[in-house]
């Protein structure tokens, strides 16, 4: 497998492993990942408790943190498994994250996630255009767009 490959199963198998996850449109690039995620709280409480947290409080796994900080950790066990290289960071330290308020602002993000192959030869994160367009980062463009949705807001 190669280790895009690797990516998409694993995001496919993160959704399998929780019941409350709904995946929506998402892509595997050369060097990042986009996707849109549903979570459903069929009880319609936080996943969090309220303080004070008990003793033998632990990270729910059905916060987008955990579930990210899973999904990551699968894929780079898998792909250093087949690099030989345990222990090698595979992922940028971080994640962006973003809450969907509303249809079209979900579907401005679908078109941005869909056109984003299309856009690689010209992206600024392209090995290959390395320093060619500045350093500004890929959230920049989601913001762009963001703001012709009418709000202003992401």
């Amino acid at each position: 497998k190669e280790f895009g490959q690797i990516v998409y199963d694993e995001w496919l198998q993160t959704a399998k492993l929780r019941s409350n996850m709904v995946l929506d449109v998402f892509i595997v690039m050369p060097n990042h990942f986009h996707a849109i995620m549903i979570i459903n709280n069929p009880d319609g409480r936080g996943v969090l408790p309220y303080a004070p947290a008990p003793a033998n409080f632990r990270s729910p796994s059905q916060t987008v943190g955990a579930i990210v900080r899973g999904f990551k950790s699968a894929a780079t066990k898998k792909i250093n498994e087949m690099r030989n290289t345990a222990g090698l960071e595979v992922w940028q330290r971080n994640y962006y994250e973003h809450i969907i308020r509303n249809e079209n602002e979900r579907n401005l993000i679908r078109q941005y996630i869909v056109n984003n192959p299309l856009k690689w030869g010209f992206d600024r994160e392209n090995p290959a255009n390395v320093g060619a367009y500045g350093n500004t980062p890929l959230q920049d463009e989601l913001q762009t767009i963001l703001e012709g949705n009418g709000n202003g807001k992401i």
